[in-house]
C-alpha cells in the first residue's frame, strides 16, 4: 500500500482533486494539502515573509485526511513534506488541473510549480491535467491505469511526469501517447487591452485563445489529435 500526498492550483475544493484523491484510494493511504482558494498561473511561488496558516477541512472522499493553507501550491508541498505529513510519501499526485500543463503553459502553471517542489524534495511525482471544457471522458477512462503504470516508473533527478488528458469522450480519445516530448510552440497568443484610463493611470487586460499547432511527438500535438500525453519534464538541469 502506496503513501500518497495530492495538491493542485485549484483549490482544495476542486472537482479535479476530489476526483484525483478517489483514484489515488485505490493505491493506499491519501492525505490532501492543497491551497484555500485559486492560485493558477502562480507558477513555482512560494511564500517566504508571511506566516502560512494550515487547517483540516471536510473531504468529500471518504479516508482521506485533508487540509487547506494559505500558501500556494508550491508551499503546500513544502509545508505538507516537513510539518504536516507524519511519513514521507511514495509518491506526489498533483491535479487534476482544470486547463492543459503542456507546451509553453508549462513555465506558468501552478499544479506543475507543486510537482516540480515535490520533485526538489525528492519524491516521486505525477502531475495530472485535462482540458477546462468538455467532457471528462478520456480522464475518466485512463486516469486509473496511467497511475498505476507511472506510480512506481523511474524519473531522473528533478523530473517529473507530466499527463494531459484530451477533452472529449472516451468512446472519441484514440489511445495514449507515451514518451511526449514539450512542444516548442506557444500554447497562447494574444494582447493586454486598455478597458479603464484615469490620467495617466491606465489599465489593461490580457486577451489571449490557444494555438492549436504543434510538432510531431509532443504533449500538444497527442492532446489536438485526441491522444492522452504521458511524458517526463524536468525542472532544470
Amino acid at each position: 500500500m502506496k503513501k500518497i500526498l495530492i495538491s493542485n492550483d485549484d483549490g482544495i475544493t476542486s472537482e479535479g482533486i476530489a476526483r484525483l484523491a478517489s483514484v489515488a484510494k485505490k493505491f493506499g493511504e491519501v492525505w490532501v494539502v492543497a491551497p484555500q482558494k485559486q492560485f493558477s498561473a502562480m507558477s513555482h511561488a512560494a511564500t517566504f515573509w508571511d506566516p502560512i496558516d494550515v487547517w483540516p477541512v471536510d473531504f468529500p472522499v471518504e479516508g482521506v485526511r485533508a487540509f487547506a493553507t494559505t500558501g500556494t501550491p508550491s508551499d503546500c508541498i513544502c509545508v505538507a513534506l516537513n510539518a504536516v505529513l507524519p511519513w514521507k510519501p511514495d509518491a506526489v499526485f498533483c491535479g487534476i488541473n482544470a486547463g492543459y500543463n503542456i507546451a509553453s503553459s508549462i513555465q506558468y502553471s501552478a499544479t506543475c510549480g507543486a510537482a516540480f517542489e515535490a520533485a526538489n524534495e525528492g519524491c516521486h511525482t505525477i502531475a495530472f491535467s485535462e482540458y477546462h471544457e468538455g467532457t471528462h471522458g478520456a480522464t475518466d477512462r485512463y486516469i486509473e491505469q496511467i497511475a498505476a503504470e507511472l506510480i512506481d516508473k523511474p524519473l531522473g533527478i528533478n523530473e517529473i511526469w507530466n499527463v494531459n488528458f484530451p477533452g472529449c469522450s472516451a468512446e472519441e480519445c484514440k489511445g495514449i501517447k507515451y514518451d511526449c516530448t514539450v512542444s516548442q510552440k506557444p500554447f497562447f497568443t494574444g494582447c493586454y487591452n486598455p478597458v479603464k484610463t484615469d490620467g495617466d493611470r491606465i489599465t489593461y487586460m490580457i486577451d489571449y485563445e490557444p494555438v492549436w499547432e504543434a510538432e510531431e511527438g509532443t504533449d500538444l500535438k497527442a492532446v489536438i489529435g485526441k491522444y492522452v500525453s504521458v511524458g517526463k519534464v524536468k525542472n532544470y538541469s
